[in-house]
This record gives structure tokens, C-alpha cells and sequence, in this order.
């Protein structure tokens, strides 16, 4: 511990005169800055730039989907030489589907919100002047934004960008002759990942040191906020898994570009024998796969953090559950990498091992569903503040329950080969994974937007507007999907024209798209409110919320170190609200909550449910 107070007392007195070297150039403050609440910024507005991208392409693809073959003057003015005359070309669709999948997935839900949060909250929370090592820090951030580009710049290749689908099995992303988007695009696919895995490991490993290392007196692990303990775990998925989807990218490189074999075996093209023997596309499945089965956890986990501390706030009660929570944390960190196998039931799988892997599928149900009865038990009885970040906070623990429903069904070896590679899939995932990770991003935001923009508020009513449109959009595209997936309806497939049997589920494509484009207009109102907010937003009290952790007791205008003077101390856990002594009465008079600075009184006990 005295290591740690050493730590700190240094940096108080590096904070004393880093007000004056840190009044700096534009291109040291906005650009390569190493304090962490600007790096943060950087991650969210890269992350919500590319979730507008995304977004833009889910539409293009949904339009073609609802109204297969007809003519929009849109298609050929975005997509050019891919829509002669309007009409979307097969190929393109499919390159979209893939750039669409790998945005949301690695981009936004992955770096734009763990990136912006953790570099947020990590040192403001848990007390430290900022993260363990600013330069890597600025790294993390620059390494994303170039994997961005060279992302995005795939899309203006001659021959079109990767289009083997976000998971790029082989041997369509491993054979560059194989169809048009298996070139250039895959490369720049390749390259951009491996990028982007790079600049993940250098944040994980940033998150997990300042969390071990730099936490202030006072602050125990027991009495972390929720939020610090799911982006620290995050990070550690992040650091176990990440690696192998790197050999998987790096081995995929060898067999395109070196002569390799390890995912080739017997391909024959146009009756051509290729001289690849040996390998197996099964093994990419598996390696990606590892990857890909914690990624949903990397990308929920911070999601829940950020629900379940705005939820205590919110409802002016401590958390339901604390240990329980931090146990149902660790729990699906650990069960999140022996499940992957559930995405390969069909892939010719040994049946006693799809029973092994059926069974910690369901296994990791129980600490999902420990944190949904918590966050309701949370709710239950509480003095609920209905505001837009609590309002998204409700609706993600409604969208993880309904999708994580569906997810019973996939996680069974005989059910799910019945709806495996149909719409049913494309639903599930996108309740459980995507729309409840957007939901904690934008509860996140409306949060945490005072810290972030010096004490600004956004639009209270433009919010209200922002989340009923989307909470009933959201459902509104991907609930159907349900059904048309249990009649048999293919994901991936450019158009069903040719299956009479799936004519009568057109107008459910079409009922979707509307929903699609309606929810895809509304975030234009959530753009708006966070850039006028910025500029014109009214300003808040220090401590809007009412909160009792550390960031708010941090100054409203932003110095590098965070708190002008000594790092205060903390003698509570995170959660005292509502807490009463034994006549009924408020411990500080006429106040619902004790910060965490707050020593503790004569008899009074410490909580920690």
C-alpha cells in the first residue's frame, strides 16, 4: 500500500505544475494527447462516426431485402459501378453484410464503447490522476482510428471490400480468386484487424494495470463500482482471447499470399484441382470462434457496468446484490471461453462433444439471469428517476432478457440445427448482443456526458424522443425476424425469389425495413442533441445525478490530473443511497445518498449486500 500512496503523492506533485506544460498546442490537446478524458472523446466519436456508417449500410441491404430487384436512384449513387441502373448487384450485397457486421462489432460496440468508457471512468472512479501509462494510452486510441480507415478504404477497391461475411470463414476469404470481394478487400480486412487487435491489447493491458495499481486509499476492490469491475474484466477477456483471432488473421495472410495450407484441403475451382492439401476450415472456425463467443461478452460486459450503476443512482437504492454481481461477472468471464462451440453445431462436430458444449452454454444462463434479477430487484420498490441514461438502462435489461431467451434455443445441439443460418440467429444476436450494447452506450452517454463536456446537460426531451422511437423500432425490425427464421428464411441470401415457399413472407421484409429506416432517422435527433449539447448545452450542478462515486467529486473543468489539489479518500462502498439510521431518518439530513469520500459515522455499518 505504501507503494501506492508513494504513487499518488507523486502525482499530486507532477499535478501542481502539469496545469502549465499542459496548456498546449490544438494538435497536443485534441489530437495526441495522453490525458485520458480526451482520449475517451476520441473513442467515442470515432465509435459513433462508424456506428453512422454501419447503420447506412444495414439500410442499403435491408431496402434491397424488402423490395428485391428494383431500381432506387440511391443505390447507384452511393454504390456506383455495384448498382447499374439501380439495381444492387449480388456481390455488393454481401460486401456490405460483411463491413456492416465487422463495424458494428469491433468498431462501435467494441472499441466505441469500452474505448470511451474505460478511459472515462477508470481513473476518475476508482481515484487516480489517470492511466497507468498515457503514451500507450494515445497509442491504443491511434492504432484504432488507422484500423478504421484502412477498414473503411477497402470499400473503394476495384474489386469490392472483403465479402465473406463478418466471420470470414474460409476458403471464400482465403482463396483471392474465389469471388470478386475475396482480393484486395479481404487483405485490407486482414490487415485492419490485425490492427485494431493490437490497439485492443494495448488498452486491456492499460484498464487492467491502473485498476491493480493505481487505485486511491480507501478504495479496496470490494468497494469498486460495478462499472470499473465489468470494464476490468472486459479487459482481461480481451487479453486472453484477442491473441488467437491474431494467428487465425496471420495464418489466413500465409495461406493467401504465401502458398500455405492450414485452412485448404481438396478445392476444386471450375473443375481445376488446387495443389492445397491438408488443412481444414474447420480449424478457422474454431480459432475464430474462441475469439468470437467472449467478444459477446466483451462487448455486453461494459454495457451492464454502465446499467448498473446509472439503475442505482436512478432508483435512489444501493445495488441488489453487489457480491452477487461481481460473482455472475466473473462467472461468464470464465464460461465465456469454453462455449464457442455452439456456433459450430452443423459444422460436423463429434454429437458428444456438441452435448459438452450444450451443456456450458447453459450453464453461463444462470449468472446472466443472477444480473437481470438484480438489476429488477434494483428497480423494484425504487424512487425512479426517469430520465433518457435510465430510460436505455431499463430498456437494455429488456432487450438482453428477450434475446437472451432465443439464446436457450441456439445453445441446444438438436434445436438449434433446425434454425441455425436463418433470421432466427440474426435476431438473437442482435437483441442480446447489439441493440442491448447501443442501449448501454446511449445510457452511458446522457450519463456521463457533464463529465465529459465540462459540466454541459443534453436535451432532456430530444432524449425522451431519441429512446421511445428506438426502444420501439428496435423491436419493431428484429422481432419478426423470429418468425421468418423459424419458417426457414437463410441470413445472407441477396434475395429469396427463387424459393416460392418464402413469397408470403415478404411484406414481413418489408414491414422490417420500415422499422430499419424510421430507427435509423431517429438517431439523427441523438446526433443533433450530443453536437448542439457540446456547444449550447445548459450547464449542470457538479453533481447532476445525485451520485455517490468518485467522478463527481472531480472539478467540472477538465485539468489534467483530475482533481485540483490531493486525490480525496474513500471510506464507503459505491452504493450507499436512501441509507436511514434507526429513527428512519436520512445519516446526512435532507440528502438520499453519501458519497464515498464521506468517513463513516459513530455505529454506523458498512454495506455491502
Amino acid at each position: 500500500m505504501s507503494a501506492i500512496e508513494t504513487i499518488h503523492m507523486d502525482d499530486h506533485d507532477h499535478d501542481d505544475h502539469g496545469h502549465h506544460h499542459h496548456k498546449e498546442t490544438f494538435v497536443t490537446k485534441y489530437i495526441f494527447s495522453q490525458d485520458h478524458k480526451m482520449i475517451s472523446k476520441q473513442y467515442l466519436i470515432t465509435g459513433l462516426i462508424m456506428g453512422a456508417i454501419g447503420i447506412a449500410m444495414s439500410i442499403l441491404f435491408r431496402m434491397q431485402l424488402a423490395w428485391p430487384g428494383e431500381s432506387f436512384p440511391v443505390f447507384e449513387a452511393v454504390l456506383g459501378k455495384w448498382a447499374p441502373d439501380g439495381v444492387m448487384d449480388a456481390d455488393i450485397y454481401l460486401a456490405l453484410v460483411t463491413i456492416h457486421g465487422t463495424i458494428m462489432v469491433f468498431f462501435v460496440l467494441t472499441a466505441g464503447l469500452s474505448g470511451a468508457f474505460s478511459n472515462l471512468l477508470i481513473p476518475l472512479q476508482i481515484g487516480a490522476r489517470d492511466m497507468a501509462s498515457g503514451f500507450l494510452n494515445m497509442l491504443s486510441y491511434w492504432m484504432f482510428f488507422i484500423s478504421c480507415i484502412i477498414m473503411l478504404s477497402s470499400l473503394f477497391v476495384e474489386a469490392g471490400p472483403a465479402a465473406a461475411g463478418w466471420t470470414i470463414y474460409p476458403p471464400l476469404s482465403a482463396l483471392p480468386m474465389a469471388q470478386p470481394g475475396s482480393g484486395m478487400g479481404m487483405t485490407l480486412w486482414l490487415v485492419s484487424m490485425a490492427i485494431f487487435i493490437a490497439s485492443s491489447l494495448l488498452g486491456s493491458l492499460n484498464y487492467i494495470v491502473t485498476v491493480i495499481n493505481l487505485r486511491t486509499k480507501g478504495m479496496s476492490m470490494t468497494r469498486l463500482p460495478l462499472s470499473i469491475w465489468t470494464f476490468f474484466v472486459t479487459a482481461i477477456i480481451g487479453v486472453v482471447s484477442f491473441p488467437v483471432l491474431l494467428s487465425a488473421a496471420l495464418l489466413l495472410i500465409m495461406d493467401r499470399s504465401f502458398g500455405t495450407s492450414f485452412f485448404l484441403s481438396d478445392i476444386f475451382i471450375q473443375g481445376e484441382v488446387l495443389h492445397y492439401q491438408g488443412g481444414s476450415p474447420v480449424l478457422f472456425e474454431h480459432l475464430f470462434w474462441f475469439l468470437g463467443h467472449p467478444e459477446v461478452y466483451i462487448v455486453i460486459l461494459p454495457a451492464m457496468g454502465i446499467v448498473s450503476e446509472i439503475m442505482a443512482v436512478n432508483s435512489r437504492k444501493p445495488i441488489f446484490g453487489y457480491r452477487a454481481m461481481i460473482a455472475s461477472i466473473l462467472a461468464i468471464a470464465f464460461l465465456s471461453t469454453i462455449v464457442w462451440g455452439h456456433h459450430m453445431f452443423i459444422s460436423g462436430m463429434n454429437p458428444f462433444l456438441g452435448s459438452v458444449f450444450t451443456f456450458t452454454t447453459l450453464l453461463i444462463a444462470i449468472p446472466s439471469a443472477v444480473k437481470s434479477f438484480n438489476w429488477i430487484t434494483t428497480l423494484w420498490k425504487g424512487n425512479l428517476q426517469l430520465n433518457p441514461g435510465m430510460l436505455f438502462s431499463i430498456g437494455m435489461v429488456s432487450t438482453f432478457i428477450t434475446g437472451g431467451l432465443t439464446g436457450i434455443i441456439l445453445g441446444d445441439s438438436t434445436l438449434d440445427i433446425n434454425v441455425h443460418d436463418t433470421y432466427f440467429v440474426i435476431a438473437h444476436f442482435h437483441l442480446v448482443m447489439g441493440i442491448s450494447a447501443l442501449y448501454g452506450l446511449f445510457a452511458g452517454v446522457y450519463h456521463w456526458f457533464p463529465k465529459m463536456f465540462e459540466g454541459k446537460m443534453m436535451n432532456k426531451n430530444l432524449g425522451y424522443v431519441h429512446f421511445w422511437i428506438t426502444a420501439v423500432g428496435s423491436y419493431g425490425i428484429f422481432f419478426p425476424m423470429h418468425f421468418v427464421g423459424m419458417a426457414g428464411v437463410p441470413r445472407r441470401y441477396y434475395e429469396n425469389t427463387a424459393f416460392p415457399m418464402f413469397d408470403d413472407l415478404t411484406d414481413i421484409q418489408v414491414l422490417m425495413t420500415v422499422f430499419a429506416i424510421i430507427t435509423a432517422g431517429v438517431q439523427l435527433v441523438f446526433v443533433y442533441n450530443f453536437i448542439s449539447s457540446i456547444f449550447y448545452g445548459k450547464k449542470g450542478p457538479k453533481n447532476p445525478w445525485k451520485a455517490t462515486t468518485l467522478e463527481w467529486t472531480a472539478e467540472v473543468k477538465h485539468i489534467h490530473g483530475n482533481w485540483d489539489g490531493p486525490i480525496p479518500e474513500v471510506h464507503r462502498w459505491a452504493y450507499d443511497y436512501s441509507k436511514v439510521d434507526e429513527n428512519g431518518e436520512y445519516i446526512i439530513p435532507d440528502q438520499d445518498f453519501v458519497p464515498q469520500t464521506v468517513p463513516l459515522f459513530e455505529d454506523e455499518e458498512e454495506l455491502q449486500h
